[in-house]
């Protein structure tokens, strides 16, 4: 393995300061095509708080598969150019969607590895995702009750026919683990953070099959007592975290739920279909949440992968009595390959404008062949950020990942469900290894805070490059540039209000541009 030690990062911390910023990455090697940065107790790389540079002037971040982590330079813009080539005009008379933000998911078996450190690295770990000189993750997902990544199955109301839920209770997992890491989060983050909510199962008294696997919907019909009593559920979830001083901004209304609908499903689900989705919001979990504390709450609907697309939206929405409760429509990644974003995402916004489109779950290493972990896969980021990218040019609004923290396996999982995550911890070492994958993340959580807008970014010719521009709150630019080719690609950016950039965008890199433009 190749491996920089920390007195060799302290070594040469000062000879890289002026490009990195903070502390530099301890790089190891695990054999793979990138590499890994180490923190422990006592070293984790940094980044500095972000200090926009002059007007006339830029601030360009690059990530590499050759090891360059978020290293930051600064240039100037010119006013002329001779023979642009390849050039991006930042066109900020197109403009798209707002953002909502980025994250990850506060899930048990995340939770479980990072309590599994001692207090220093728990720190480096949550600090290195949420604070000013982490990458200020600003969304948490956070599953209402056990999932696959749990290391048992639970609920909240487990006590048969108790629609009254008069022994609903928060898990030890809930009260000793999440609560307090989310809160932890919270008071290191210099932005507010939004918190949402979604559910894999009812108690399985409430379900046909009688059990939280397998294919199984809720008993009876939307507006019952199973269907109020399922609505009542998620006041009572809020109602409790409440108590903890935590609010959230959404919930979903299942996660997953055509999983429900699946012979011998293995692990929690709860099966709906669209009609049954609609009329259950209409009849049940609209009306619960608008006559409770937690009426501002949104509701996202479908949560599931974007294949479904429009077809669910158009079923859902075209109920004034469904519609009149929800707020966005929530997508997941596992089958995005199969189905282009402009047929399912673009147009089901263009079908319905005025609901919000937001990415829900995302992870790598999910499918039979390189399952699990990898540690320091370069291509895995690339997978992530060339679906942020596509997302985002399609409407969505914001992108959430799965884990945020998992063992060496990919775990735990009680269903074996092992995957891959952007933070992986070495409990034996009290170590944890920083992916490719969060430094991928990093381009677009760090840099396109909550109400930046998706603006146009024109060019003339097509190019190997994938592309994303933002006008930030702060009036500032931000140009995402993925390069996912083994050669360097030379171009230009052009803001008419600035000048223009001689770029090159380096063979496997990532890259974000920063500027002022007043």
């Amino acid at each position: 393995m190749k491996y920089m030690s920390i007195l060799e990062v302290l070594l040469v911390f000062k000879l890289v300061l002026y490009v990195n910023g903070g502390r530099p990455c301890a790089s190891m090697s695990f054999g793979d095509s990138s590499v890994v940065c180490v923190c422990n107790t006592t070293y984790c790389d940094t980044l500095d708080p972000l200090r926009m540079p002059a007007k006339g002037s830029y601030i360009l971040y690059e990530s590499s598969k050759s090891g360059k982590r978020l290293e930051s330079t600064t240039g100037p813009f010119i006013k002329s150019i001779q023979d642009s080539g390849l050039k991006f005009t930042f066109n900020v008379d197109k403009k798209y969607q707002r953002i909502k933000g980025f994250g990850g998911a506060v899930t048990d078996s995340a939770t479980v590895n990072i309590l599994s450190l001692t207090k220093e690295a728990q720190e480096n770990l949550l600090r290195s995702y949420f604070s000013e000189d982490g990458i200020e993750y600003n969304v948490i997902r956070v599953p209402m009750a056990s999932c696959d990544f749990s290391l048992h199955v639970y609920t909240y109301a487990d006590s048969p026919d108790d629609f009254d839920l008069k022994n609903f209770s928060l898990a030890k997992e809930d009260v000793e683990m999440k609560i307090p890491l989310i809160q932890r989060a919270i008071s290191m983050s210099k932005r507010p953070i939004s918190l949402f909510a979604s559910p894999w199962t009812s108690p399985a008294w409430m379900k046909t099959n009688g059990d939280v696997s397998g294919k199984g919907t809720l008993k009876g019909a939307a507006g019952d007592k199973y269907h109020k009593t399922w609505a009542n559920y998620f006041v009572r979830f809020l109602d409790e975290y409440a108590k903890y001083n935590l609010t959230f901004w959404a919930v979903t209304a299942e996660n997953e739920p055509t999983a429900g609908m699946i012979t011998d499903y293995p692990f929690q689900c709860l099966g709906f279909t669209p009609e049954m989705q609609r009329d259950f919001i209409a009849l049940d979990l609209g009306p619960a949440l608008k006559n409770s504390a937690h009426k501002d709450v949104h509701i996202m609907i479908l949560d599931d992968q974007r294949l479904l697309l429009p077809y669910w939206a158009k079923v859902v929405l075209s109920d004034m009595k469904a519609a009149h409760y929800i707020n966005g429509i929530a997508i997941h990644w596992y089958m995005d390959e199969f189905v282009p974003a402009g047929i399912t995402l673009s147009t089901t916004h263009k079908l319905f404008p005025e609901y919000y489109l937001f990415a829900t779950e995302a992870c790598t290493g999910f499918l039979l062949y390189g399952k699990g972990v990898q540690l320091g896969s370069w291509e895995r980021g690339n997978q992530y950020s060339e679906d942020i990218i596509k997302d985002l040019n399609n409407y969505v609004t914001g992108w959430t990942d799965w884990n945020i923290a998992l063992d060496l396996k990919g775990g735990p999982t009680w269903v074996e469900n092992y995957v891959d995550s952007p933070v992986i911890v070495d409990t034996a070492k009290d170590t944890f290894y920083k992916q490719p994958m969060f430094y991928h993340l990093a381009h677009f959580s760090k840099f396109i805070p909550e109400g930046s807008q998706h603006v146009g970014l024109d060019s003339p010719e097509k190019s190997k490059l994938e592309t994303v521009a933002f006008l930030r709150p702060d009036g500032a630019a931000t140009l995402v540039v993925l390069n996912q080719a083994h050669a360097d690609v030379k171009f230009v950016i052009w803001d008419p209000e600035v000048g223009y950039i001689n770029a090159v965008s380096h063979a496997d890199s990532i890259q974000t541009y920063v500027w002022r433009r007043s």
